[in-house]
């Protein structure tokens, strides 16, 4: 989408061109509504003139060449989604793996990238028979590019381990994604975006979809837009798509799973996207690969023990700083992100003096110690209640040192399908080739023999806040299982080298 070049116009008449007639400015309407008018009502497009903006270029790591329409650089070009610049992707993960430094703001457009490619797959071979026009395109795009705009800093740490530690009850009430669809119309309101309400309120619908504050149940037409950018029916979307290619190649990890079968093959079915299923492989691959990174990378032992660290920090700083407030209004929410560590650490105010002293051991690499971790048994899976730092203090016995809460630092890790102890394949529907009309599920008796059996793990990581406390601490976490399941479930013991690791 551009503008009318009054320059380009000049240029040619001194080069003896002819020069083109420039209609008159009109009145603009609203993004969506000339869209509609033009397709349903049969008039002509409108004038380039009356588009918001020119088209941006952007490089790309993984996407060479990457345009932006007018409207979506209006939202780009704005303080709020530059923000997205100082959210890396993976939080605090680039301390273990130092490739990790990509942001929000490169992942953002990478979505808003591949929505349009699935937007133009669609539209290409089903576009007439699914209605799809321009401002269907358009909104499922700035739904993927706006997505992650309400992310809060450090990865998920915000959202799912440092709101909860400041009340317990915030798990229900605020999501990323909610936040997102607050700040977009914060946005819009602040820098006069023109974007029409009905349009507005769809691309919302689209982010939230996958989430708990989901109202895409109620939705009568084109139920199918909802599903490319945040799937909540499936988990097949274009979101996992970016961020498993991005992250395995920031991380130097190779990665099988090759979206753009899916994105060719993908065919709408009773308003549904359905896959070829001569590619259940992949869907399950696209999965099972982010299962891996979450096992290899997000959770891995090193980044979690950051992650406590960098938690208690910030519960250290909130009462002063008012961290956690800054969540309950989409005006101060923005101004959040991963800088809040460097204004920590360098406060001259007394009040942050144990916040700093533990962002300052992160600095120095004297992390809480890894003592032992283990994977809970399959058939102990259905009722696991997550670990706490009391259980292991109730579970030790005789010790030379007393052990307390405050002590001990626990990270209850839950790594699944998409789907918890279901087989994912049986939620995504398939057909068999470009003629078939009939969609159906996949059940687990009909694939691979290789694929596992299992479609969800649950491991528990205990570390010692300090070092002279490992012994015991791995002590009582080893009395912990004996009580719960009758013997040790963790794999080794605690090395003994490490039992008796202190500071210099």
């Amino acid at each position: 989408m551009g503008e009318y070049c009054a320059a380009a116009a000049a240029a040619a008449a001194a080069d003896g061109e002819p020069a083109v007639a420039v209609p008159p400015p009109a009145t603009r309407r609203p993004y969506g509504e000339y869209d509609r008018f033009s397709t349903k009502q049969g008039h002509r497009q409108p004038p380039r003139q009356h588009l918001a903006r020119p088209a941006v270029q952007y490089m790309t790591v993984i996407y060479n060449r990457l345009f932006g329409c007018g409207l979506a650089c209006e939202f780009v070009d704005t303080e709020e989604f530059q923000r997205l610049r100082d959210l890396k992707q993976l939080g605090l993960t680039y301390l273990v793996y130092p490739g990790a430094v990509h942001t929000r703001f490169e992942h953002s457009l990478g979505v808003y990238q591949l929505a349009g490619e699935a937007m133009q797959n669609l539209q290409m071979n089903q576009g007439k028979e699914l209605g799809i026009d321009r401002v269907d395109v358009q909104t499922v795009k700035l739904a993927g590019l706006l997505h992650d705009i309400g992310h809060g800093p450090f990865s998920h740490l915000f959202e799912h381990e440092f709101l909860p530690r400041v009340d317990p009850g915030s798990t229900s009430k605020w999501s990323h994604e909610h936040m997102s669809a607050l700040l977009l119309d914060n946005i819009v309101d602040k820098h006069a975006i023109d974007i029409e309400p009905d349009y507005l309120k769809i691309v919302k619908e689209m982010i939230v979809a996958s989430s708990k504050f989901s109202t895409t149940e109620g939705a009568k037409e084109k139920r199918f837009l909802y599903d490319i950018v945040a799937n909540g029916r499936n988990g097949v979307d274009v979101d996992k798509f970016d961020y498993i290619d991005r992250d395995s190649r920031a991380c130097g990890l190779g990665s099988n799973f090759q979206h753009w079968r899916l994105l060719q093959g993908m065919r709408v079915m009773g308003d549904e996207i359905c896959y070829p299923a001569k590619d259940y492989l992949s869907v399950h691959k696209l999965f099972t690969t982010r299962a891996d990174l979450h096992r290899t990378v997000y959770t891995h032992a090193k980044v979690k023990a950051v992650e406590l660290m960098l938690v208690d920090a910030l519960l250290e700083a909130n009462d002063y700083l008012g961290i956690a407030l800054h969540a309950e209004d989409p005006e101060e929410f923005w101004k959040l992100d991963d800088t809040i560590v460097k204004s920590i650490e360098t406060a001259p105010n007394d009040e942050l003096k144990k916040a700093k002293e533990i962002i300052q051991r992160i600095r120095r690499r004297q992390l809480y110690k890894f003592c032992n971790q283990y994977s809970v048994p399959r058939d102990k899976l259905e009722h696991f209640k997550d670990i706490t730092a009391q259980d292991i203090v109730c579970s030790q016995k005789s010790s030379k040192v007393l052990l307390k809460e405050e002590d001990i630092a626990v990270s209850n890790v839950k790594i699944d399908l998409t789907h918890g102890r279901d087989n994912p394949l049986e939620s995504v529907k398939f057909f068999k080739d470009s003629g078939c009309e009939e969609k159906f599920a996949i059940t687990e008796d009909r694939v691979s023999h290789l694929l596992p059996a299992c479609n969800q793990d649950r491991i528990v990581r205990v570390y010692a806040k300090k070092p002279e406390l490992v012994q015991a601490v791995s002590e009582a976490f080893e009395n912990l299982q004996v009580r719960m399941y009758g013997e040790k479930t963790q794999v080794h013991d605690t090395p003994t080298k490490k039992r008796r690791m202190r500071f210099d």
